[in-house]
């Protein structure tokens, strides 16, 4: 896949440290970059002030989660014509550089490509090391596929996962979509990719532990008991 077949979305909410880095270190890499401001308080637009051709910023007037900005971005992929695009988050965790290997990895139609962290590394709470496990355990369960990180942001999408019915609009629509793309009869696939974890002084998230969690296991329990009749509805 040519750097020209794809584009990346960055969906960001109140980033203002990283956001212009990680937005210039994709640029310099050579994509197409749409970045999408999700309400954040600061405008991204008067902090990324070096104008790039092939930058677009998108800002929701209110914050709407961190799956409807990534929709967003894809919408606005499909109508330049793109049939893929890479969201990665604007924290800095995600390395632009890592953006070719996850590309690579795609090799048919449809493709939902992950790249799978390596948490072999520095400053990662055991706390996430589990959530992680506890999410893949379901996520492997729903789309009777295999996947070890089911809660990297840091993705390949085909643009056909606007054509899915998927309600959910926060951090629970990155599980929601791989499950409804699997149950569909397209391929989900991994990639091991570096990134970068800061320390806890350093880290800016936006996930809440307990609430987002809990959305994301309400996924699995809704989906649960409609799963093997949808699943032939989706096909």
């Amino acid at each position: 896949m040519k750097k020209d077949d794809i584009v990346v979305v960055i969906p960001t909410y109140n980033n203002p440290l990283t956001i212009e880095k990680v937005a210039q270190e994709v640029l310099t890499q050579g994509y197409a970059l749409i970045v999408v401001d999700d309400g954040s308080k600061i405008n991204v637009a008067d902090i990324i002030l070096k104008p790039h051709e092939k930058l677009t910023i998108i800002r929701h007037l209110t914050n709407q989660g961190k799956g409807a900005a990534i929709m967003t971005g894809a919408h606005e992929a499909q109508k330049r014509g793109f049939d893929y695009f890479i969201s990665l988050d604007g924290d800095g965790q995600h390395l632009a550089s890592q953006i070719e290997k996850i590309c690579n990895a795609c090799d048919g139609k449809d493709q939902i490509i992950i790249g799978a962290r390596n948490f072999e590394i520095n400053h990662v709470p055991n706390g996430s090391k589990f959530g992680r496990w506890f999410s893949n355990f379901w996520a492997c369960w729903d789309t009777e596929q295999s996947i070890t990180d089911s809660l990297s942001g840091f993705r390949l999408y085909p643009t056909s996962i606007l054509d899915l019915i998927i309600k959910t609009k926060r951090f629970d629509w990155e599980m929601e979509v791989l499950v409804k793309h699997a149950w569909k009869g397209r391929i989900i696939k991994e990639v091991s990719i570096e990134c970068y974890y800061p320390t806890p002084e350093e880290r800016v998230s936006h996930f809440k532990k307990f609430w987002d969690t809990a959305a994301i296991v309400m996924v699995h329990v809704k989906l649960l008991p409609w799963k093997f009749f949808l699943k032939k509805k989706y096909q």
